[in-house]
């Protein structure tokens, strides 16, 4: 029996369930996208699904609407896979186990992905619904939007007719979002090889126990970032042990979630053994000291382990001196939107291998200029430490426009489901409607969605009512274009 079958709306629900039943993290949605296709094909509907597995799907206004003008439904099909450490789970292969108390829904020890999910379960549970009075339809399912929307970069918009967009990717209800920061991906190498070991003793060291969170939703809440206080924790180190080398490092897997753990491995000359302990210990009630209102959970603990070989003392020092004036969190705030961050950076992975350093940096700005200046301050920095600096992807920001209609038939739409004032907003996370925008001239665009917590962690959930309530809100919108 489908676990979620006894919410409503009964057809939203029956369709998220079947699509968190394959496995559609980023760079992995040849079965979801082809699930998309099928569910298409099933409804008669006419189809595209282009090389890198973005899929539009049209469907013809219903009586009485064949006048009104298309409207562009669109959500991303990709997830952030992420799970507890005693999940046997492999995400990359299996579906995952959803979970409901009838309030919310989540999923067993992983991610949810109801960001985007339960937009493309909404999107399709209208395209199949013959009852229901709309517009033109044309709804688009991105890929890859997670890993820099390389979805919405690649699709080809010629064949899209409509002027309004309703981007369901947003998570928090009666919020509409109408502006967005643009952001980076960059690529990052500090060089250094490994030399052996001599009258040294190796130690792994372990910063877990933090929240994390999404980089752009969450980097206000002022919670840690397991890769910076990592590199913050050996760089003290190794003020106290001068002899520390650096063996290796790993933590993230995600540009932009805030690292929620990260394990180092050092060597220090065995005479400076005990210090080394004593300052962790010490270090650790630092940190818990720091973060006791925002990442109450954070460890930092050491135990001896083996170690093959090292960086050498200047290569180790370079390394840590360059990372410990890396950016991290929130630089600047928006004076337009009180509240809302402007610009931000996030070290979101970071890796040893054998030729040196391996990192990656989010950064996101709703004015492209601050962007350019993070872009440009973090390449000079790697530069003078010897390094080097990739653009991965540069996705644009969504400017606000003080004049929209989509915008006030979905506060008036909104009014008439919930009784409600809605509220306006900009977002320091990334959306594709800026893409589209580009793509398409003179598009206008909205954002919503319904109650989403915690996204990019293993404690997402959405609220089963909340979901209810935008569903019905979608279906207004769409009831109202007719005029």
């Amino acid at each position: 029996m489908a676990v979620l079958s006894g919410l409503e709306p009964k057809k939203v629900f029956e369709y998220f369930e079947k699509l968190c039943a394959v496995p559609h993290g980023s760079h992995n949605t040849k079965q979801i996208s082809d699930l998309c296709v099928s569910f298409a094909r099933e409804l008669g509907l006419r189809w595209r699904q282009d090389e890198v597995n973005n899929v539009v799907i049209w469907k013809e206004a219903s009586p009485g609407y064949e006048e009104a003008s298309p409207v562009i439904l669109q959500g991303h099909i990709d997830m952030v896979c992420v799970k507890t450490e005693d999940c046997p789970k492999d995400m990359a292969r299996e579906g995952l186990d959803l979970m409901t108390d009838g309030e919310w829904v989540w999923a067993d020890r992983t991610s949810l992905g109801g960001d985007n999910g339960i937009a493309v379960a909404m999107i399709l549970a209208i395209l199949a619904d013959d009852t229901l009075p709309h517009p033109p339809l044309e709804a688009v399912f991105t890929v890859d939007e997670e890993v820099g929307m390389d979805g919405a970069f690649a699709l080809d918009c010629s064949d899209l007719k409509g002027k309004k967009l309703v981007n369901l990717d947003s998570e928090e209800e009666g919020v509409f979002t109408v502006s967005c920061a643009g952001g980076a991906r960059l690529d990052c190498f500090l060089p250094g090889t490994q030399e052996p070991l001599e009258g040294e003793t190796g130690y792994a060291v372990t910063l877990s126990g933090l929240l994390g969170g999404h980089s752009g939703m969450d980097i206000s809440k002022g919670r840690a970032s397991a890769n910076q206080m990592m590199v913050r924790t050996l760089y003290s180190a190794m003020e106290r042990c001068p002899g520390l080398r650096l063996c290796g490092i790993q933590g993230g897997r995600f540009d932009n979630v805030i690292c929620p753990k990260n394990e180092a491995l050092v060597s220090v000359p065995t005479q400076e053994a005990g210090d080394f302990e004593a300052f962790i210990r010490e270090f650790d009630a630092i940190l818990k000291n720091e973060y006791a209102g925002c990442d109450s959970g954070i460890t930092l603990s050491c135990g001896r382990a083996e170690a093959d070989g090292a960086l050498s003392r200047e290569a180790t020092s370079r390394i840590l001196h360059t990372l410990l004036v890396v950016p991290q969190g929130v630089q600047a705030m928006n004076v337009d939107f009180p509240g809302l961050v402007q610009t931000s950076l996030n070290l979101g992975i970071m890796g040893m291998e054998a030729d040196g350093l391996h990192f990656s940096i989010s950064v996101r700005s709703c004015i492209a200029s601050q962007k350019a200046m993070m872009v440009q301050r973090l390449r000079a920095l790697l530069e003078l430490s010897g390094g080097t600096m990739s653009l991965r992807s540069d996705y644009p920001g969504w400017q606000y426009t003080r004049q929209s209609e989509l915008r006030e038939d979905v506060l008036a739409a909104w009014q008439a489901v919930s009784g409600r004032e809605g509220k306006i907003e900009a977002t320091h996370g990334g959306l594709e409607c800026g893409l589209f925008i580009e793509k398409i001239p003179g598009l206008d665009a909205v954002s919503l969605g319904p109650e989403l917590h915690d996204v990019h962690s293993v404690k997402e959930r959405l609220n089963v009512s909340s979901t209810q309530r935008v569903y019905e809100l979608v279906l207004e919108v769409l009831k109202r274009s007719n005029r």
